[in-house]
């Protein structure tokens, strides 16, 4: 059984407080059509669980397969530092297939970014570093591929579809948080 290291915290980017009683946290890759698949189950199950679901994502781009995954990690935690990532986020997955420069640049447009402060850090890699602190927290949390869940600290290790999550959570919501 693999645990979550380190666990959900203020560093991560959250959906819902941390003192709800389910975390579930997703690493993923924003070019992985599988995890594109996983936001749509991701969005059912918040709805189903209200204020009793904290959701947390972390990049684990796989760059030898999708080759625009790290650019678009950079370009969401750029988004983050100006208090818009959750609305990048959301255009990267709804738009895959365009993940290059000319429509990042749309979509950070889209979301209100100060466009220059933007062009900035991912010219200059300004967030390569939280990228690859979470690709490390995935390697030690044993994360080999993407999308790949843990719920209240342990990896699930089931299908990631509505009814297998919402069961594996109502679970844990029984246990303490793991981590």
């Amino acid at each position: 059984m693999s645990t979550l290291k380190p666990s959900l915290g203020p560093r991560d980017h959250l959906r819902g407080e941390l003192s709800r009683p389910i975390h579930l946290v997703e690493f993923g890759d924003f070019e992985c059509p599988f995890c594109g698949q996983a936001q749509i189950v991701v969005h059912a199950l918040e709805r189903a669980l209200g204020d009793q679901l904290c959701v947390g994502f972390r990049n684990f781009p796989i760059v030898g397969a999708h080759p625009h995954a790290q650019l678009a990690a950079e370009a969401a935690e750029a988004a983050g530092a100006q208090g818009r990532y959750w609305q990048m986020h959301e255009l990267l997955f709804e738009n895959q297939h365009a993940l290059e420069i000319p429509h990042l640049d749309l979509y950070a447009e889209q979301v209100g970014l100060d466009m220059r402060r933007f062009a900035a850090d991912l010219d200059d890699h300004r967030h390569l570093e939280k990228i690859r602190s979470d690709l490390h927290s995935g390697a030690i949390s044993g994360v080999a591929g993407t999308p790949t869940f843990f719920i209240n600290g342990i990896r699930h290790e089931g299908p990631f579809d509505f009814d297998s999550l919402l069961a594996a959570m109502t679970l844990a919501a029984r246990f303490p948080r793991a981590g």
